[in-house]
Order: C-alpha cells, then structure tokens, then sequence
C-alpha cells in the first residue's frame, strides 16, 4: 500500500496517463541559454528517474521580443529543435513526460524591444512596451503557435502556456495594464479574448493528443486586477478552448505580497485553486510553497486540487517523488524557500543551483563518484559546511569521524531557525540529523578536537565556522550589551528598548527576532493574510485587502543602525530584501544608514550623524557587526606542517552565507 494514496493516484488524461499527482513546476534555471545541451538534458532526466510525473522547462521565449531578457532561450530554428530533442529523449528514456512552457514577457521583457497591451512601463523594468496594433497582436499569437508545434516537433509531451505572473497574456487580462478600445480590451470578454485565442489555435495546431497545460492567474495580487468571477470565467473559457490542465499562478512579479519566500506559509495559496475546483471539469494544479509529501497529500486528500506542483523541492532533491513511494519521506532533502541560490541568481544572470543541493543544475561536473582509495577523514565542526563535507565523503566510501564541541549538529543554522519567517530551517536541520544517523559518520559531539585527536587521519577538513567580530565600541563591556548569539543561541533577555548594531542579514534577523511576540504568521495563514492584507478576489479584484495590511504590532522598541549611508539592507537577498525591509517597517522598526558609533552608555548608543551627535534611547544594545573565522585550530595544524583543509565561515566569514559553505563542501568532499 503507498505511504501517500492520493499523491501516487494515476491520473488519466483521456489519450495519456501521468503515473501520479505530482507536477515538477517551471523554473528558469539559466542552462538553455549556456548551450551545454547534453547538461540541460541530465538536469531534467535525472529528476525524470527520481519518479516526477511531468515536468514543465523553464519559460521559452515565443519571439525575441518576447523573451524575458535579451538572448533568452527559444525554439527558432531546426538547430533548436535537435538540441531539445536531446533533452526529451533523455527524459522519455528516463520514464518520464516533459512540457515546454511557452513564456512571452510582455512588459517584463528585459529590453528596449518589449511589447505590451499598453504602453505601460512596469515597476521592475527600465524599459517602457511598445503598444501592439492588431497586427502585431496576431504575430504574437501565430509565434506562440509556432512555439508549440516546434515543440511537438522537439518531442515534448505538451506545452505550458504561461498565463500568469503578471507575463503578457497576464497583462491582456487586467485592467491596470490593458487600456486598449478595441475588441483586445475594454470589457472582460475582450480582454480575456487573448488567453483564449491562444489556446483555442494552440490546440487546432497540436492536435487532440498533445498536453496542453494553462498557467492561470487566480490571484493577482495587484491593484486593479481580475475578480475570481472573472478568473472562473476565463478557466471555462480555457477548458472548451481545449486545454487540458490548468495549474495554478500566483501574483504578479511586481506585487507587494510575498508568495514563495520561506515567510510564507506552507501551501498558503492552496485555498484559491480550491476556489475554482468544481467549476471546471479538467484536471486544477495547486501551487507554491508545497514541499513535503505530507502536505501534498494532505491538499489532494482534503480536494484543494487534483494535482500538486512543486518546482524549486526538485532542486533541493531530485528523488523527492522516488523517496516518499518506498516511505523514506524522511530522507527528503528540504527546499527551504530560500531563494539565494534559484531565484537570486537568476535575476543575477547566473545558473540557478541550491542551497540545500550544490549538484543542482551542475549535475554533469559536480559527481560524488565512489572512490577507489578510501581514506580516514577528519571533519572539525558539524555546521553546513561540514555536515555536507562529511555526508558526501562518507557517501563515496571514505571513513569519516566528525568532531562537534557543541552537544548538537547544526552550528549557525540553530539560530537562524530561531528567526520568525525562518522555520523551513527546522526542517533542515532534521534533515541533516536524520542522514548523518543513517550514514557510517562516526559523530562525536561535545567534543573539541585538538592536533593530538587528529593525529593520524588521512585529511582534515577544518569547518570550525566563525565568531562574532569585536567592533571596539567604547562602553560595549557594559551588562545591557549583548552578542546575537546571546540573543539567538542563549535567548538572553532584551528589554523593551533594543538598538541592533549592524544591519546585515544577521542584523536584520535579530531585529525580526525582537519585534516578534507571540505566534509566528508563518505558521497562522490567516494571522499572515492579515499582516500582508490578502483578501479573498471574490470580495476584492486582484485579491487585495481593501483595508490593506494589518501587521502585529512589534512586540519591543526596535532600531536597526549602520555605519553605511547607504539604505539598511540593500545587500540583502535579490529577490527577498524587500520582504524583510518591508515586514520591518510595517512593525515601526527604524532604519537607519550612515551612523558613526562613537559610545554605549547606560541610555543607548551615542551615534554621529550628519555632524552631530545624538543618543538612541536603549535598554539593551545589540552587536550584530560581523563575523570573523574561528581557525585557531587550522592555524595550528598548519604551522606543524600538516596540510588542512578549510571551509565555510573558517575559510571566508563574508555575513553567514549557507549557500557557499554547502556548496563548499561538497566540492572539497567530492575531489578527496
């Protein structure tokens, strides 16, 4: 019997059958555009093994006007056409099923060339659209179609036609961005006349036996946007246009309300595709911050859709869907919706990859082969950085003792799940208790390694991590002052007056930290609905809170300083930094750049700014200004003339950055 029934249900599309519920969603990972096609081809196979019912690539561009930045990959020519094929026949050797999303940017085109319903400039782009005439509408649609036959072509089993987002047939849609008169705008009948005409020549173009997959909005969350009386009239529309699928979209690019960051929710955006099941009769996808097996079942199992789909959890583990089929659910290795390695670096021009699992998307040059020459390996400090260093060298066949001063694993990623918003890292953690348990590491925690337990290992990996740096403050001895990791690992007390020093991701997590009492919204959707003001789209269009956001008041005086002028967190993640600034400045935190500290008195921290002197009333003075590597022992071993490897905060204490200290060690584990 299956651990998850209604996860592993077939489902039946009338001329093909998907082997379960699960949707690997679309994601830009950047590997289209390098041109290393057998790469591409071994990213998506490699999760076509690990049980995926269907994956759906990351967007193609129909046109070059309509790609999301200049150069964005698309299917133009035959050249094209083979190098897919590449990637489907892998994936169909594989046991899997493949769609193309057929992607056009609209106004969110990266480049001078964009095209739009109206000539609207959209808030994250430079660039003002030029306004289609009728023309120009009907080679956007014809390019589209296009886009979809070449894909046939290519072999894919069906296409995703992206309609959400707030991409160009999102923006036909909405009032806000289509003020057109003719029969492409004005009344909703006209401006959902698009959606449809795509799909409707789509499927007359592909035939009866092709998967046809409709991304929809259901929620704009966008000033102005569709009511869900509208949205239902589109999807009905959708369905006897000839579809087969319809998988949920939530938000636009440029809204002001988180949808997948780690703050938000699991499956907190379940109950709109819930909204609309019954009123069609094709299969509904529901959609984002869906990570677990548990939760999926629990969606599919309750009615909230007929399919889940999960993108960025295929990065964190290919094998999610394989895993949670023999009842290793446990073993899962957890997208913690952190975005700095997928999100951030596509919006940074790099190949996505993941915290969590540095071989995403570099399956072809990051390999844990087995070794042939097994060693005796020392890992020194049992945080990110070496629990990934010790798991891949045990994984490969070397002997490995790990070595812990502290009386759990973890290291840095033991306050960062102390953080509101920051409970995905609980799951991390367990994860990485639960795979050092079931490997052969030999863990010994509370225990300080010196270079006389070291003597005799093969290699040593130095993963100590960092401490906190002195900032040399004049009066920082004084009892009200304290470290994060006072705050955060020995929960000190702070009193109802905080000023955090050093407005980093640290900073700005302990501030989050201070302002919060009470229960996390994370973990209350409704409680979180409130403080972001989502309402429901029945009420109000784009679903938007007509009242707006209601966020808990803080729970302290909170002031966050630095000594940059430049604005406090603009360092912070790419695609997350507004969230954080955002969720602060609702709680009445105060930010503040361009700060000298000159004192701490027994009133708070005396600062210099513009010239003059000022005092910011405190009752306790938090020191978040830095780290600094903890490598006495690697300095140690060095000078004896043993060659160590360091890693992590220990090699580098550049913020506390996961992301490079994992990455980092599975690179070093993978070449021992």
């Amino acid at each position: 019997m299956s651990h998850y029934p209604y996860m592993f249900a077939p489902l039946d599309l009338g001329f093909t059958t998907l082997k379960n519920r699960v949707l690997m969603g679309s994601m830009h990972t950047g590997l289209e555009e390098r041109g290393d096609w057998n790469r591409v081809a071994e990213y998506y196979a490699i999760r076509a093994r690990g049980g995926v019912a269907l994956m759906v690539t990351g967007g193609m561009a129909p046109n070059p006007e309509g790609g999301v930045f200049p150069g964005a990959a698309g299917l133009y020519t035959a050249q094209d056409i083979a190098n897919h094929r590449l990637v489907t026949d892998r994936v169909h050797d594989a046991g899997g099923k493949i769609a193309m999303q057929i992607l056009h940017a609209g106004r969110y085109a990266y480049g001078p060339d964009c095209v739009a319903p109206s000539p609207i400039k959209s808030p994250i782009s430079p660039f003002k659209p030029a306004e289609l005439d009728e023309d120009g509408i009907e080679k956007q649609i014809a390019d589209m179609v296009t886009a979809a036959v070449r894909a046939r072509d290519a072999g894919y089993d069906g296409v995703e036609v992206m309609g959400s987002e707030g991409y160009f047939i999102n923006q036909f849609l909405c009032a806000a961005t289509n003020h057109r008169t003719d029969r492409w705008g004005g009344n909703y009948d006209n401006r959902m006349r698009l959606a449809v005409e795509i799909v409707r020549r789509v499927r007359a173009a592909v035939g009866p036996d092709f998967i046809l997959i409709y991304r929809i909005s259901l929620i704009d969350l966008v000033p102005n946007g569709q009511t869900f009386d509208e949205v239902t009239r589109l999807a009905q529309a959708i369905e006897a246009a000839g579809a087969t699928i319809l998988n949920t979209g939530i938000g636009w690019h440029e809204a002001r309300v988180p949808t997948i960051a780690t703050s938000v929710p699991r499956a907190g955006w379940a109950w709109v595709t819930r909204k609309l099941m019954g009123k069609v009769g094709i299969p509904l996808v529901t959609s984002n911050r869906i990570n677990t097996p548990d939760v999926a079942e629990h969606l599919l199992a309750g009615g909230a859709a007929d399919m889940v789909s999960m993108a960025r959890p295929f990065l964190a583990d290919p094998d999610f869907v394989a895993k949670a089929a023999d009842g290793r659910a446990a073993q899962i290795a957890p997208c913690i919706a952190c975005n700095q390695a997928c999100l951030d670096h596509t919006f940074q021009g790099k190949v996505s990859t993941c915290l969590v699992n540095p071989r995403a998307c570099h399956e072809t040059e990051l390999t844990y082969d087995q070794t042939t020459t097994p060693r005796n390996v020392a890992v020194v400090g049992a945080g990110p950085a070496g629990l990934m260093a010790a798991l891949v060298a045990a994984g490969r066949g070397h002997s490995v003792t790990l070595f812990e001063a502290d009386g759990q694993i973890g290291g840095q990623l033991n306050m960062a799940r102390q953080i509101p918003g920051k409970e995905e890292f609980h799951g991390l953690v367990d994860w990485f208790t639960t795979s050092v348990a079931q490997s052969q590491i030999k863990l010994r925690l509370n225990t300080s390694a010196t270079p006389e337990l070291l003597d005799g290992f093969d290699d040593v990996v130095i993963a100590t991590g960092v401490i906190p740096r002195d900032p040399q403050i004049d009066g920082q001895d004084a009892p009200h002052v304290l470290r994060y990791t006072d705050v955060l690992r020995d929960k000190a007390q702070v009193g109802a007056r905080a000023v955090v020093v050093g407005a980093g991701g640290v900073g700005f997590d302990v501030a989050e930290y201070l302002s919060h009492d009470g229960e996390s919204a994370t973990e209350n959707l409704a409680l979180w609905q409130r403080e972001w003001g989502v309402g429901d789209p029945s009420d109000a269009p784009g679903g938007l809170a007509p009242d707006g956001p209601h966020p808990q008041p803080s729970a302290r005086s909170v002031t966050l300083v630095q000594r940059k002028a430049a604005k406090p967190g603009k360092g912070l993640g790419k695609t997350t930094g507004w969230i954080h600034r955002a969720s602060l400045a609702a709680k009445g935190v105060r930010m503040l750049g361009g700060m000298e500290y000159r004192r701490i008195t027994a009133e708070g921290l005396v600062v210099l700014r513009d010239g003059v002197e000022e005092t910011l009333p405190a009752d306790t003075v938090i020191l978040c200004t830095g780290q600094e590597p903890l490598r006495i022992l690697a300095d140690t071993l060095i000078a004896t003339g043993k060659t160590v490897h360091v890693i992590g905060g220990a090699d580098v204490a550049a913020e506390l950055d996961a992301k490079r200290a994992i990455d980092q060690g599975a690179r070093l584990a993978a070449t021992l």
